[in-house]
């Protein structure tokens, strides 16, 4: 399909889906999200991307929007219309402003980090929807923002018992021996694609692959990872308020080298496999 915004004449733009008219350049706004999703693009290649259209369509269609004959189309052309240069982590929005509007916005992708040090938030999880992506992004924000005060990169999410759940913006997953661990999929998360690939990686490989409801302190002195689409895989090198050591990143560098060949161009049109379907 094409497009009057091909290559970087998106970038930095956000895009409004207008029927019959396709995306249109809009004014800038923060309106409430019903949905959201998010990936890495890199001179032209992403990973993964069928399972993240997906999700998006799994959370547009939970919201009620009814926006259902326009999404396969709003789809391929905001998938045209990135830039197929440079880094960039652009995001599908649907709004709750007057009408449910889809839309796109085209952002420089943040610096890739490598370890990061993890804040044991002390704040009562406040997330409404936390098995969709969207609704819950200001506070998801302003936690990682305490988070930042305090020296650290992300900032851990519990239950009100203490069970690990997931970070701000990160899936938690963690190595016993050979086993990966990754918390029980019954408990408040999202459904998270880097996770989901990692799981399916391991499972490839023969290893056990074990949900767990965990305590942080039993994470003591074991590696532990943060995931997503954007930084990919993190070992965490810092548990910030709580007296717990990190574990040696013993397996992070042949896991990454393995993520890194993950990346297809983003011309690629592959149906959804079985697997993204059981892990969403």
């Amino acid at each position: 399909m094409s497009s009057p915004y091909d290559g970087n004449h998106a970038a930095g733009r956000l895009l409004a889906w207008v029927s019959g008219d396709g995306l249109v350049s809009c004014t800038p706004t923060e309106d409430p999200l019903l949905a959201a999703d998010s990936w890495l693009v890199e001179d032209g290649a992403v990973r993964a991307l069928t399972w993240h259209e997906r999700r998006f369509k799994i959370a547009c269609q939970q919201s009620g929007c009814g926006l259902a004959d326009d999404l396969r189309a709003f789809w391929a052309e905001a998938v045209s219309v990135l830039p197929r240069h440079g880094r960039w982590f652009p995001r599908v929005e649907l709004t709750a402003a007057a009408l449910p509007q889809l839309r796109l916005r085209i952002r420089p992708a943040p610096a890739r980090a490598g370890q990061v040090r993890v804040w044991v938030a002390t704040d009562r999880d406040q997330r409404r929807l936390p098995r969709r992506k969207g609704p819950d992004l200001p506070w998801l924000s302003r936690i990682r923002g305490r988070a930042a005060e305090l020296g650290a990169d992300e900032a851990l999410l519990t239950t009100s018992t203490g069970l690990l759940l997931e970070a701000a913006h990160s899936s938690v997953l963690w190595w016993e021996d050979d086993t990966l661990c990754v918390p029980s999929p019954t408990m408040r998360l999202l459904p998270g694609i880097t996770t989901g690939l990692i799981q399916q990686e391991a499972r490839r490989r023969g290893l056990d692959v074990r949900p767990r409801r965990c305590r942080l302190d039993q994470l003591s002195g074991r590696e532990a990872w943060l995931v997503n689409a954007l930084h990919g895989i993190r070992p965490v090198g810092a548990w910030i308020g709580a007296n717990i050591p990190p574990g040696e990143p013993d397996r992070v560098r042949a896991w990454r080298s393995w993520w890194e060949h993950l990346l297809e161009p983003l011309h690629a049109d592959k149906e959804s496999d079985a697997a993204a379907i059981s892990v969403l």
